[in-house]
C-alpha cells in the first residue's frame, strides 16, 4: 500500500491541517482565534528535542481565508501562529537547530495578506517611531524612553514583517507553493492543494449557524454584582489549551468593566452570565492578541463601549485593530467611546479610581491599579499584565552603558510593580517579555494571584501566591444595594417614558427570578403567562419554521409588544446563560398597556422592528432598546417606477422594503441592482471614492424606510457593514 503524500485533517470549525510529507510542508489552513491551542489539543504541535535543544513542532505555512469575518468572528488572526513558528519552533532564533533560513509562509489573497502583514507588524512593535509616540501625546523624553525599551526588546532593530515572513498571493490560477506543490482557488474560501498527482480540497467557509469553537469548556456561572469585586475570567496565556488568557472582570457599584479582551471573549462573558450590552467599559493593557483579539466583539455591538487606556496604548491598539479590519485609523472612534487615561495618576471613572502605569514591553503597555475609598481607607486591586522580570530589566532593558545610566528608570518600574494592594494579579510567564514570581517574594500586598502561564504553579511559587479558578470572585467590598432593581427602573423608564412614576414602581415591585442556561422562559404555541425584563445574561428566541434565532441581551423586555390579540408565543424563548429577570404577570402587564393606551403605538413599533430585524444590515447584535430607537426615527417613503433620486450628504440611510432600484454612476453605468432588504444612501462614508455615484433609478414601484444617517453610523456593527458595502461598491466602479 502506497502512503499518501498529502494528509488533510479537520482541526476544528474553519481550521484544517494539510501536510505534504515529502516537502516537509505543513500548512495551517484558517487561523481564527486560539488556533494554536486547537493544534495542541489535536497533537499537531508537540515538543521535541534536537542537539540538546527542546522546542515545539507545528505548521510552517498559513493559508488565510478570503473572507475576514465569518458569522461575526474574525477568520484571520495570524499573529500567534506566526509567533509560535518564529519562537516556539525556533525558526527565527540564532543558532537554533530548527533555524535553517526558512521563514514562515503566509498564503492568501492580496488584500488579506496586506492586512495581516500590517497587523502582525503592529502586534510585534506597536508604535514604530519616536514621532508616532509623540503624536499620541507623549513628551520627547518619554518617547525616547519608550523607543529605548522597544529597541532593546527587538535586539536593536524593528524588522518589517516581510523580513520575518514570506508571502504568496493566490489568485484563481494555479501557483506553486514549493517544489512541485501547487495551490489554486476554486471558489471564495475554497482551495485545491496538489502535489505529484494527489490533491486535497480545503473549504474554509463556515456554514450558517456554524461558529469558530473555543478550545475549552467553561461551564455556566452565576455572577453576583458586588460593590467592588474582581471576577477571574482568565489566568492562562496564549498557549494554555485549558484556560482563557489572562483577564479580569471588575464590578463596581453594579457596573461591569473588563480588563483586557482576549480571544473567545464572548465565550467567557456568556459563561459568567454577562451579555455584551452590560459591559460599561474595557481597560486595555496592550495590543498583543491574547489581550486584544476580543475587541472585535465590541466592533460587532449596537453601541460604542467606553475604551480606557493611556493615549500611547490607545494609539498602538487603534493602529493594529484598524489594520486588521482594513480600515483607516480614524474609524476606531466609530467603534469605541474613547476615554484616555493620564499615566501615573489616579483617574476618576464615576467613583472607581484607576491608575495606568507604563510597563516595559515590546509594545506600549500599561498595568492598572484600581481603587475606591471604603470605610476609612482605599481598597485596591492591581492587574499586572504584561510585566518583565527584574533579571531581564537589569541585564538587558535598563543595563547601564558608559554614556547612559538607567538606575532611576529601573527603580521606578520595580516600585510600580511592588505597589502594595489588597489584591494583585501578576503575569509570571517568564522568558524575555514576561514576569517572574520570585520578584514579588517581598511584595506587601494582602493577596497575590499568579497568572499568564500554561502550567501549574511550582512549590516555590505557591509560597508567593496562589491561582484563581475561572469564575472565582474576590469581593473587596460587598454590596448592600440592589443594583439590579435600579437597572430595572432605568430600563422601564426607557420603555415607558410617559407613564407616571408610581406606575413604573408597580411593575418594579414584581419578583426577580434567576434561571439557568437552557431553561425556557416560554415555548412556541403556548399562551404567554409572564413578560420578562432581562437584567443579566442573554436569551434566545427560536423560530422553528424559519430557522431564525434572535439573541436578546440584558435590557430586553421579552413580550414588550404583547396585547390582547397576541397571546400565543410565536417562538420558544430560552436562556443561553444564567439570567436574572423581572417577572411580570401577563394579566398585570396587559392591564398596564391598556390603561396607558399603548397598544396602537406598540403595533406600529412592532411592525418596524420586525422588518429591521430580518435585514442583513440590522440582524446582528442589535438589542431591543436600539431597535425601538431606530423604529421611532423611521420615515416611510414611496417612489414610482421610473423615478430618480439624487444621492447627497443629506440623503440619509434608505432601506428598501419592496420593489427594485439601480444604483447608477454619473454616466448611467449600473453599480448594483438593489432589492428588498438592500440599502443605499451611505455611499458618502467613502466620499473621495464615491463621487461618481449620483442617483438611484427605481425599476419598480418601491417603498423605503428612511433613517437619519448619523443614527445608523453610531451603531458599530451597522457602521462596519455600511463601510464594507461602500468599499465593495467603490471597487465595482473602478
Amino acid at each position: 500500500m502506497v502512503q499518501s503524500r498529502i494528509d488533510i485533517i479537520k482541526v476544528s470549525n474553519g481550521i484544517f491541517w494539510v501536510n505534504i510529507h515529502p516537502l516537509n510542508l505543513r500548512i495551517l489552513c484558517g487561523c481564527p482565534a486560539d488556533t494554536v491551542k486547537h493544534l495542541k489539543k489535536r497533537g499537531l504541535v508537540d515538543v521535541v528535542q534536537q542537539n540538546g535543544v527542546q522546542f515545539e513542532t507545528g505548521p510552517n505555512a498559513i493559508l488565510l481565508a478570503d473572507i475576514a469575518l465569518q458569522n461575526g468572528a474574525l477568520s484571520n488572526l495570524a499573529e500567534f501562529p506566526l509567533l509560535q513558528m518564529l519562537y516556539s519552533q525556533g525558526m527565527l532564533l540564532p543558532n537554533h537547530p530548527n533555524n535553517n533560513g526558512q521563514k514562515p509562509l503566509l498564503i492568501g489573497s492580496a488584500p488579506q495578506i496586506k492586512a495581516q502583514m500590517e497587523y502582525f507588524y503592529r502586534g510585534n512593535y506597536g508604535l514604530i517611531s519616536k514621532e508616532e509616540i509623540m503624536a499620541a501625546g507623549a513628551s520627547e523624553a518619554l518617547a525616547d524612553e519608550i523607543m529605548h525599551v522597544k529597541l532593546r526588546f527587538a535586539f536593536g532593530e524593528l524588522k518589517p514583517s516581510d523580513k520575518l515572513v514570506d508571502k504568496l498571493v493566490v489568485e484563481d490560477e494555479l501557483i506553486e507553493i514549493k517544489e512541485g506543490a501547487f495551490i489554486r482557488r476554486k471558489d471564495i474560501n475554497i482551495f485545491e492543494i496538489s502535489y505529484e498527482g494527489e490533491s486535497v480540497t480545503v473549504d474554509l467557509n463556515l456554514r450558517p449557524k456554524e461558529f469558530y469553537e473555543p478550545p475549552y469548556y467553561l461551564g455556566y456561572h452565576k455572577l453576583n454584582r458586588e460593590y467592588f469585586s474582581i471576577v477571574h475570567t482568565g489566568e492562562g496565556d496564549a498557549w494554555d489549551v485549558n484556560r482563557p488568557c489572562m483577564a479580569s472582570l471588575v464590578t463596581f457599584q453594579g457596573k461591569i468593566y473588563l480588563v483586557d479582551a482576549g480571544p473567545d471573549l464572548l465565550t467567557s462573558l456568556n459563561a459568567m452570565g454577562v451579555s455584551i450590552n452590560e459591559v460599561a467599559g474595557i481597560f486595555n493593557t496592550h495590543a498583543h492578541d491574547d489581550h486584544f483579539a476580543g475587541l472585535i466583539s465590541f466592533v460587532r455591538s449596537d453601541h460604542r463601549i467606553k475604551y480606557f487606556a493611556s493615549p500611547i496604548v490607545r494609539a498602538s491598539v487603534s493602529k493594529k485593530l484598524c489594520a486588521l479590519m482594513g480600515l483607516g485609523e480614524e474609524n476606531f472612534e466609530r467603534f469605541f467611546e474613547v476615554e484616555d487615561l493620564k499615566l501615573d495618576q489616579w483617574n476618576n471613572i464615576n467613583g472607581l479610581e484607576v491608575k495606568p502605569v507604563l510597563s516595559p514591553h515590546p509594545v506600549e503597555t500599561n498595568i492598572f491599579y484600581f481603587r475606591t475609598f471604603w470605610g476609612n481607607r482605599y481598597l485596591t486591586y492591581g492587574h499586572l499584565a504584561d510585566v518583565a522580570s527584574f533579571r531581564v530589566l537589569e541585564q538587558n532593558i535598563y543595563k547601564n552603558t558608559e554614556t547612559q545610566n538607567f538606575d532611576h528608570l529601573l527603580l521606578k518600574v520595580k516600585n510600580d510593580y511592588l505597589y502594595p494592594t489588597d489584591l494583585k494579579k501578576i503575569d509570571i510567564g517568564g522568558g524575555l517579555i514576561h514576569g517572574d514570581a520570585k520578584d514579588f517574594d517581598g511584595d506587601k500586598s494582602s493577596k497575590i494571584l499568579l497568572a499568564h502561564i500554561s502550567r501549574g504553579l511550582t512549590d516555590s511559587e505557591r509560597q508567593i501566591g496562589s491561582f484563581a479558578p475561572f469564575g472565582s470572585i474576590d469581593s473587596l467590598a460587598d454590596t448592600n444595594h440592589d443594583f439590579l432593581r435600579a437597572s430595572a427602573y432605568d430600563y422601564l423608564k426607557f420603555y415607558f417614558p410617559n407613564v407616571p412614576e408610581y406606575e413604573i414602581h408597580s411593575l418594579l415591585n414584581c419578583p426577580m427570578v434567576s434561571m439557568t442556561a437552557g431553561e425556557n422562559l416560554f415555548k412556541k404555541d403556548a399562551t404567554y403567562k409572564h413578560v420578562y425584563l432581562v437584567l443579566t445574561g442573554s436569551v434566545e428566541l427560536v423560530y422553528p419554521e424559519t430557522g431564525i434565532e434572535n439573541n436578546l441581551s440584558a435590557g430586553s423586555l421579552v413580550g414588550y409588544f404583547i396585547d390582547d390579540n397576541d397571546l400565543i408565543a410565536k417562538a420558544t424563548c430560552q436562556a443561553t446563560s444564567y439570567i436574572t429577570a423581572l417577572k411580570i404577570p401577563l394579566v398585570m402587564y396587559l392591564n398596564f398597556v391598556k390603561r396607558h393606551h399603548l397598544v396602537e403605538d406598540f403595533n406600529k413599533l412592532e411592525h418596524i422592528v420586525s422588518v429591521l430585524s430580518t435585514t442583513w444590515a440590522f440582524s446582528e447584535n442589535i438589542s431591543l432598546p436600539i431597535y425601538i430607537k431606530l423604529a421611532q426615527l423611521v420615515n416611510q417613503h414611496k417612489y414610482d417606477k421610473g423615478a430618480n433620486l439624487s444621492i447627497s450628504q443629506s440623503s440619509g440611510f434608505n432601506l428598501i422594503l419592496s420593489g427594485k432600484a439601480a444604483l447608477l454612476t454619473s454616466d448611467g453605468g449600473v453599480v448594483e441592482n438593489l432589492k428588498k432588504g438592500d440599502f443605499f444612501g451611505a455611499e458618502n462614508i467613502l466620499p473621495s471614492e464615491n463621487e461618481e455615484v449620483l442617483e438611484i433609478f427605481f425599476l419598480e414601484d418601491t417603498e423605503l424606510y428612511h433613517i437619519p444617517i448619523e443614527v445608523v453610523m453610531n451603531i458599530p456593527i451597522v457602521y462596519w457593514k455600511i463601510h464594507h458595502t461602500a468599499e465593495k461598491r467603490s471597487e465595482m466602479m473602478i
